[in-house]
């Protein structure tokens, strides 16, 4: 029988209602109750690649457990609330979505976000690495160039690091690409796919515009003020909310997108490839993020970063320094941790 998991990836958010054998993902939200949280929540509990969601936040969790469980798909809820709570949120899970933390106001950088966000992330993904070792680790929690070294080097303070199960989900950036791109050259938004490669801030963010398929010319000015545009789509948003938060729905949206992805190729599915911000050894900085075909396993194989264009080979060259120095500064504030 054909499931809905021989869809295309762009597909997963609006599959039909499938009850394979294999859809019994378990998976846990940290940071439930917040901006991106509860809509990210709202997909999972949507899909029925998930038989067990379990949602831990500071604040809040009981509510929005209750809330979703109410909704009539198989996924079960349950909320955890506090720290003591984290370890049976963890216990037996797949997959772990982290979008955990302070989002940013009008005039700040995702680096602004550094000292709040980066002991937040060691926190929770050092309860990760004791409760649940083997799960795929998706980071969402800003900045993302320095909170996935942040969790590398705390899977290693616990022995049990997997470079091919930590992801930083940078997947609105892709997803803004294809929306953005459809919207310039009237397409279907669905039928769009833009590598995004880099990292997940200002110019380390790299669309590969050059291998969009289907295939689009711009001219230059055009495609430069896209390029912007893509790397500076999270500060649009921050402006238009005007101090009421960031991205949230949109990230929800990507950071679902990522996770089914990861689910079908955990069970099995085949073809299945998403960018992502991971250890990486495609360039001289030592994570980076480049289309990944997904598997059983997590990585099963780094497609690198392809043919690319003289514009996007300058934008590469002119990232790696900002991406060095966000990666170090968060492998220190681990060596630092008492």
């Amino acid at each position: 029988m054909l499931s809905a998991l021989a869809r295309p990836a762009g597909a997963a958010l609006r599959r039909s209602f499938s009850t394979s054998a294999q859809n019994n993902a378990k998976v846990a939200v940290l940071g439930a109750s917040g901006g991106i949280g509860q809509p990210l929540s709202l997909l999972l509990k949507n899909s029925p690649l998930v038989s067990r969601l379990t949602l831990y936040d500071i604040a809040h969790t009981p509510g929005v457990a209750a809330d979703l469980s109410h909704i009539e798909t198989r996924a079960t809820v349950k909320g955890y609330l506090g720290p003591e709570q984290l370890p049976d949120c963890l216990k037996g899970c797949d997959v772990v979505v982290i979008p955990a933390g302070v989002p940013r106001k009008p005039g700040m950088t995702r680096d602004d976000l550094f000292n709040t966000n980066a002991t937040i992330v060691a926190t929770l993904t050092a309860a990760c690495a004791q409760h649940c070792p083997e799960a795929m680790i998706c980071i969402i929690s800003n900045p993302v160039n320095s909170t996935i070294p942040i969790t590398a080097e705390v899977f290693k303070k616990h022995g049990v690091y997997n470079p091919n199960k930590i992801f930083g989900v940078t997947t609105l950036d892709i997803v803004r690409a294809n929306a953005f791109v459809a919207e310039l050259k009237d397409l279907d938004p669905a039928r769009v796919n833009v590598p995004v490669i880099g990292g997940h801030a200002g110019k380390t963010i790299i669309p590969l515009i050059s291998q969009c398929t289907p295939k689009v010319e711009l001219p230059q000015d055009q495609l430069a003020t896209l390029t912007g545009r893509i790397q500076e789509a999270g500060t649009e948003v921050v402006k238009a909310k005007a101090g009421a938060g960031s991205a949230t729905l949109s990230m929800a949206y990507a950071g679902a997108r990522f996770v089914f992805s990861l689910v079908d190729a955990m069970n099995g599915k085949e073809g299945v490839v998403e960018c992502s911000f991971v250890k990486s050894q495609e360039t001289d900085c030592p994570y980076f993020s480049t289309p990944l075909l997904l598997g059983k396993k997590g990585i099963e194989k780094n497609l690198g970063i392809g043919k690319v264009s003289p514009f996007e080979e300058k934008m590469i060259a002119e990232a790696i320094p900002e991406l060095k120095a966000s990666i170090k500064k968060g492998e220190e504030f681990v060596k630092s941790m008492k």
